[in-house]
């Protein structure tokens, strides 16, 4: 059986080698699609009237420096992120931005030592489906709060309720044997799909007041953006670079067919069926 230092020290290979050098070199195209979200956290910052928020599993940093730019100079914002690409490209991006009052953390989130009772919000988007052990991580992220502090974050819910984000893989199949299964009952993308799992999580962890609600949110891509989707992103995009050029080429063309039934007039509309989750520090 796996522990959680072994299970963290495969994220952190992930996230540091191929996919966060491929998250970094798409951020932009990353922050278009998901930008839609970056209202719904920064909403509920302005909701929990926070100063000092943590923005979990940051990435390139674009909902840490929304957060910030809401909260302006009265507030600081920190961002943290297992993967060290996309903490130099978020890092650069504050700099440019001149936002000062932002910093960013290259740590897994669920074992690094935060400075105790710092935060009075906790936000993330798409970052916390990740841990090993999810209960010692919000664990971990409570005790770096504030008592009575917020914590929101988005989630995806399941396979079923969002098929783009399995189009490229079914796609993809019969093409492509070496594409690993997804695992649905580990760290992952659908990993908090089920609401009363998650509320069990929080709860376990010392959260109160947990409250658990659909969102769905309609993203889009630009044709550009959706021809690289499909032959950089995801499980299919990381083994892709390793094929030879004629294969390659074959696996796109059927996954960027695929992608079709969302396009409408040249974009991509995609409903993304998340959860918004929201509770409080017991204290």
């Amino acid at each position: 059986m796996q522990s959680v230092h072994d299970a963290n020290e495969a994220q952190a290979r992930l996230w540091n080698a191929r996919a966060g050098e491929v998250w970094a070199e798409q951020q932009e195209m990353l922050d278009r699609l998901l930008g839609p979200f970056e209202r719904t956290l920064v909403g509920a910052v302005a909701h929990f009237g926070a100063n000092e928020v943590l923005d979990v599993g940051c990435g390139a940093g674009a909902t840490t420096l929304a957060a910030a730019w809401r909260l302006g100079r009265r507030g600081r914002c920190t961002g943290v992120d297992i993967s060290v690409p996309l903490i130099e490209v978020a890092r650069r991006r504050a700099e440019e931005t001149g936002l000062g009052t932002c910093r960013f953390i290259a740590a897994d989130a669920q074992t690094h030592a935060f400075e105790p009772a710092a935060f009075d919000a906790v936000i993330s988007r798409f970052g916390v489906m990740f841990f090993a052990d999810p209960v010692a991580a919000f664990v971990n992220l409570r005790q770096a709060a504030r008592p009575d502090a917020g914590l929101a974050f988005v989630a995806w819910r399941g396979a079923e309720e969002n098929p783009f984000m399995t189009a490229a893989e079914r796609a993809a199949a019969p093409l492509l044997p070496e594409l690993p299964a997804r695992d649905p009952a580990g760290p992952g993308q659908f990993a908090f799909a089920d609401a009363e799992r998650v509320r069990g999580i929080l709860a376990a962890a010392g959260w109160r007041d947990v409250d658990i609600q659909p969102l769905d949110i309609v993203c889009t891509l630009s044709g550009e953006d959706l021809d690289a989707y499909a032959a950089r992103m995801g499980p299919v995009g990381a083994l892709l670079v390793d094929l030879d050029e004629d294969r390659r080429d074959r696996i796109v063309a059927v996954v960027r067919q695929a992608f079709e039934a969302w396009v409408t007039g040249g974009v991509a509309q995609i409903t993304a069926a998340c959860w918004l989750v929201r509770a409080r520090n017991a204290g």
